[in-house]
């Protein structure tokens, strides 16, 4: 099926920073599948394996972790941009590198190193995605980070919306390579945020359910829950309600999914935009859920801050990764000697630079790395069950 006429595509692509040589292309590969090669062969996506995502530096096999996430976001992504003949692949990509920049222990861990550099410019994960794709991750030898294509540092920068304020991380991304903040990003970058949230929204009730913090009772009173339940028991009246879960879970993102395509393919068709350009100047967000679907959505999401984010479990253990996050950050200030070689030899002399650079080390950490970096300085450390 070709390709809408408002798809991002690699002709039209404002390319790299970097120019790079001819002969470095290896494979029949277009710019933006290379884009997704060099994500999914980086560090930084790598470690996401032992990166939180609900339940902090979980001990069981079955939970999600970051990287995990990730995959079923872009899973979701490429089923709604074939849908709406968009790129796949550009798709992919930002899907799967759109948590690359948080730290240990997720928002908790974000929290402590926003606390951190309070007088420093702050930290944000979306910046520091940004930040760890174009400087810090450089496998390359003759320039910095991955550089990546123009298109895809966009949607990453953008996915959620035009950035009218943004952090010091961005800001210096941007300033060497303009990413037209002030505009919305490609249909690409907007799939890929609402795949994130159908990813969440449904895999994390999964999870809450796994872990013994939700029931089906509690989650009935979700009205968008509640209707799903009835018709897969429907479906499937003489199959136990253990067994149907997962049949809820799967029916659900299916009713998301297709909410969203419909609901886009008649924003585009109502915008009348030709090209990505057009998308990009469209003054408003095309990629959408229809409003009975965006407030069952609201519902959905109130019930699961309410219910499973800041149940009592899940907030004593956050209080425990930003003990951990935050004690890092002053000991490594205090003595970076603290710190492996190859970061304390490049520690700056100066404020900012130097409490950036800490921070940079450890949002790079995954859960258990800062764990086992953090009883190594202060001993042992009481953490809650599941750690």
């Amino acid at each position: 099926m070709p390709r809408a006429s408002w798809a991002a595509t690699p002709e039209a692509s404002r390319g790299r920073l970097h120019v790079e040589p001819g002969g470095s292309a290896r494979g029949p590969r277009d710019a933006f599948q290379r884009d997704r090669d060099r994500i999914i062969h980086s560090i930084s996506f790598r470690r996401l394996r032992h990166k939180t995502q609900v339940f902090l530096a979980p001990d069981g096999d079955h939970f999600r972790v970051r990287l995990t996430h990730s995959i079923e976001v872009a899973q979701i992504g490429r089923t709604i941009a074939r849908a709406l003949r968009l790129n796949e692949d550009l798709t992919e990509a930002l899907c799967l590198a759109h948590d690359i920049g948080h730290p240990p222990f997720g928002h908790a861990g974000e929290d402590a190193l926003e606390a951190a550099l309070a007088d420093h410019g702050g930290f944000d994960h979306n910046g520091h995605t940004l930040r760890a794709l174009t400087r810090l991750d450089s496998p390359y030898p003759l320039w910095p980070g991955l550089n990546l294509t123009w298109d895809t540092l966009e949607g990453l920068a953008k996915h959620n919306g035009p950035v009218v304020e943004p952090g010091w991380a961005l800001a210096a991304v941007d300033a060497e390579m303009p990413l037209d903040l002030a505009s919305h990003a490609s249909l690409e970058a907007q799939v890929a945020a609402l795949a994130d949230d159908i990813a969440y929204d449904n895999h994390d009730i999964d999870d809450g359910l796994r872990a013994g913090l939700l029931t089906l009772d509690q989650l009935l009173a979700v009205p968008l829950i509640a209707r799903g339940w009835d018709a897969v028991t429907a479906r499937h009246p003489d199959v136990p309600p253990e067994r149907l879960i997962g049949e809820l879970i799967r029916s659900q993102i299916g009713a998301m999914v297709n909410d969203l395509i419909e609901t886009t393919r008649a924003a585009v068709a109502d915008a009348r935009v030709e090209t990505v350009d057009d998308v990009r100047a469209a003054g408003r967000t095309l990629g959408r859920f229809s409003e009975t679907m965006r407030e069952d959505e609201r519902v959905l999401k109130r019930f699961m801050y309410a219910n499973l984010y800041h149940h009592p479990s899940q907030l004593a253990a956050a209080d425990a990764a930003r003990t951990v996050v935050s004690g890092l950050f002053a000991a490594y200030r205090a003595d970076p000697s603290l710190m492996p070689p190859e970061w304390r030899d490049r520690m700056p002399a100066e404020e900012p630079l130097r409490s950036r650079h800490i921070a940079d080390f450890i949002a790079g950490m995954t859960d258990r790395y800062a764990i086992r970096r953090y009883q190594d300085i202060f001993g042992p450390v009481a953490l809650p069950e599941g750690f």
